[in-house]
């Protein structure tokens, strides 16, 4: 099957489990075809069992062939983040920055050691024998909140402007720290390698700090070049080459590519930025990116979905997952606290932002791609079990139950 082939597959596939969401769960969108993917693929495993055919086999190399983490860590997710950063509130985040900067950084970094030592017990308790390395790198995995389902989930939200910038802040800067900090934990799980604090500074200034000016130097570009032209179109096409080319050159130079296309997002969605593109610009921009954002994420949840079929369960894996589900939400908590206790929650409510901000730590299909994408091995099928069942724990449970939260501590 060609390219183009899979993608009418998985489009075909997701606008089918769409119109079935809509005439019977009647969830939100992405989380209903998200949960019928789920179904679907639970019901090819248990009819194989019984009646061995080859359309099991058949999908299981399809999705090979698809290859998840790479279609969003390479592709699919250079769109979502750029288009995730043009709908935030600058104003809000601005006046939040130490906030989404502790969260982001602060945060990612205690999320990972906590559900490293954490899960290190799980482990132990359930009888699997898994190297406190692979802990740590399953942690990174698990530490940054996904962009797709918290941006998606502000939008039904009346939660305050704040609270949003922080929700979405933190959600679309920790991508390219928990990437850096996997890196980093995976070489050394692999190659033994125990980098010096050097090593890690570099690594840290070379993702982050590469990846933020090469957003800042392609949107001053693009903004330069927005400014020079009268055509809607050609406005259109100015983000589409900023968006690919600042992710495709940080991917080529070791760069944090998340983070270079949030950046270049946010100088787009800049008041400055925006104000050199024309009225039907601004309509055809917002048009444009929302639908991508949309299509994307309908695309990203079937696939997730059906990741599932990449999942070997065992006794000992599902004793060590139903350990790490309440685990991520107290890690999720611990992180928000420690992070946050230095610059922000001082004062009335800030108990309610903690409940808030924990119980909307989503993760999602960049956690699945991280570890879809781990060199074959026993660590493999045990760390993409557990990280499989945190991700669908949170969309389906904290997701859908995010607006009761909300509603419960009078933020709607």
């Amino acid at each position: 099957m060609t390219s183009l082939g899979l993608f009418a597959l998985v489009i075909t596939i997701s606008a089918i489990f769409g119109i079935v969401n809509s005439k019977t769960l009647r969830l939100p969108f992405t989380i209903g075809i998200l949960s019928i993917s789920i179904i679907f693929s639970a019901a090819l495993v248990l009819a194989d069992k019984f009646v061995p055919w080859p359309v099991l086999q058949w999908v299981k190399e399809t999705l090979e062939r698809i290859d998840m983490g790479r279609v969003l860590l390479d592709g699919a997710l250079s769109f979502l983040l750029f288009a995730g950063a043009q709908s935030v509130d600058l104003r809000a985040m601005s006046e939040r920055k130490f906030s989404v900067l502790a969260l982001a950084l602060f945060g990612t970094v205690f999320a990972v050691i906590l559900f490293a030592l954490g899960i290190g017990i799980a482990f132990a308790l359930a009888g699997l024998v898994v190297a406190p390395v692979w802990c740590v790198v399953l942690g990174a995995i698990l530490a940054p909140t996904d962009p797709v389902s918290v941006v998606g989930m502000l939008r039904r939200l009346g939660l305050p402007p704040q609270l949003q910038a922080l929700f979405a802040g933190e959600s679309l800067f920790n991508d390219g720290v928990a990437v850096a900090v996997f890196t980093v934990a995976l070489d050394m799980a692999v190659q033994s390698h125990m980098p010096t604090m050097f090593d890690l500074g570099h690594i840290f200034l070379l993702e982050v700090g590469g990846g933020i000016l090469t957003g800042l130097a392609g949107g001053w570009v693009a903004q330069k070049a927005i400014g020079i032209v009268d055509d809607a179109h050609l406005e259109l096409l100015i983000t589409l080459a900023l968006c690919t080319g600042v992710y495709s050159l940080c991917g080529a130079w070791g760069m944090s590519g998340p983070i270079a296309a949030v950046t270049a997002g946010l100088f787009i969605a800049a008041p400055r930025t925006q104000s050199k593109i024309t009225e039907t610009g601004r309509k055809t921009l917002h048009i444009f990116w929302e639908l991508a954002d949309e299509i994307l994420n309908a695309l990203l949840f079937v696939l997730m979905g059906f990741a599932i079929l990449e999942v070997t369960f065992s006794t000992s894996l599902l004793v060590a997952s139903l350990i790490a589900l309440p685990l991520s939400l107290l890690v999720r908590a611990a992180s928000v606290f420690l992070a946050t206790l230095p610059v922000y929650l001082r004062g009335q409510g800030r108990a309610s932002v903690l409940t808030v901000l924990t119980w909307g730590g989503l993760r999602g299909g960049i956690s699945v791609s991280l570890a879809l994408g781990l060199p074959p091995g026993p660590e493999h099928d045990i760390l993409l079990g557990v990280c499989y069942s945190v991700v669908v724990f949170t969309i389906l449970v904290q997701g859908l139950t995010m607006e009761a939260v909300v509603k419960r501590f009078s933020f709607s």
